[in-house]
């Protein structure tokens, strides 16, 4: 009967893959890279996950949910509510901020509301003539709000969606999408094991609006009509599953497949140690990038308090020519 289970969600996978496949694989072949505009979205907001390079659609059971796959919301504590906030310092000087909020519901059910804002601060405009500067300066900024709603229809099966208004604003030309997020997850039962499926930032192609100025050899001019541009539509199935379980030490694995619309796929393995539940050490790689250097790793912090529990997570990601990225994220659940 489990092999049998097995293979009606792979073909459930299939199905749900393929019925979407115009809008989430509209080009194959090569790397496709330029191809989407809001690069932001593909930007993981929070600490744990960064630990683990990004393979955790199949690992989430925490509020960071709303971004990596919306069914994870169901596999909370059983605490009521649920607040995680986030930072990000990012390459360049850039910032990002992130903040979600969680309510479970009796039933297996869960809403979440989330925000994550990137800010660029001031930046030099330059030219072919002018490398190091007109004088001028633009900022680049993005935001998203999601909405996400999670159910477990039974101990072994959940699913979630989301909702999400992105704003882009590069230099006073503003773009704006609706987007949509769904996944489910299956508790597979043997070593614990989890598969996960999730297609994250589903919307349709819209058009850039505003005004940019552009200096030229023979003066200004000023461009108000853009061409329509499509996000980055991301297809993830991962697998996570139990390699030790005892009273105190547990470690969990984790294998991921990811197909961008806008470059290769890659594939991602990741691990989380647990002491006790209060203490995490976690890394992991994704093999396929032309930036991975080193793995990334991150640590983990629990402490139960009386009104429920406080959490303290850190990641670490570094890049060949980028450099190193650190990300803090403190989440507080209450009873």
């Amino acid at each position: 009967m489990l092999r049998v289970h097995i293979v009606l969600l792979w073909l459930l996978a299939l199905v749900q893959f393929n019925s979407v496949r115009a809008q989430v694989l509209p080009a194959f072949g090569a790397t496709r890279a330029g191809t989407t505009g809001m690069q932001f979205l593909k930007i993981g907001p929070d600490a744990r996950s960064a630990g683990l390079s990004g393979n955790f659609v199949a690992l989430v059971n925490d509020v960071s949910a709303v971004y990596w796959n919306p069914a994870g919301l169901a596999l909370l504590d059983t605490q009521r509510y649920h607040i995680q906030m986030g930072q990000t310092q990012y390459w360049a000087d850039i910032g990002i901020s992130y903040l979600s909020a969680v309510r479970r519901f009796s039933g297996g059910s869960a809403l979440g509301l989330s925000v994550v804002g990137l800010n660029s601060g001031e930046m030099p405009v330059t030219t072919e003539f002018q490398p190091f500067g007109t004088g001028e300066t633009f900022t680049a900024n993005s935001s998203l709000v999601g909405l996400t709603y999670a159910q477990s229809l039974t101990d072994m099966f959940s699913f979630g969606i989301s909702a999400k208004w992105a704003r882009e604003n590069l230099a006073g030309v503003v773009t704006q999408n609706l987007l949509t997020d769904f996944g489910f997850a299956y508790q597979i039962g043997l070593r614990n094991a989890t598969l996960a499926v999730c297609v994250s930032n589903f919307g349709v192609n819209v058009r850039p609006d505003g005004s940019l100025q552009r200096l030229r050899l023979t003066g200004r001019d000023t461009l108000t009509e853009f061409e329509e541009i499509s996000v980055p539509a991301l297809f993830r199935v991962g697998l996570a599953f139990d390699v030790l379980n005892q009273e105190s030490h547990r470690i969990r694995a984790a294998v991921q497949l990811n197909h961008p619309t806008d470059n290769r796929e890659t594939l991602g393995l990741g691990g989380e140690y647990a002491y006790k539940k209060l203490l995490f050490a976690r890394m992991g790689y994704e093999l396929g990038v032309d930036e991975a250097l080193l793995p990334s790793f991150g640590v983990g912090f629990v402490l139960p308090r009386r009104f429920g529990a406080l959490r303290l997570d850190y990641g670490f990601n570094n890049k060949t020519r980028l450099g190193s990225v650190h990300r803090f994220t403190l989440g507080i659940a209450l009873q």
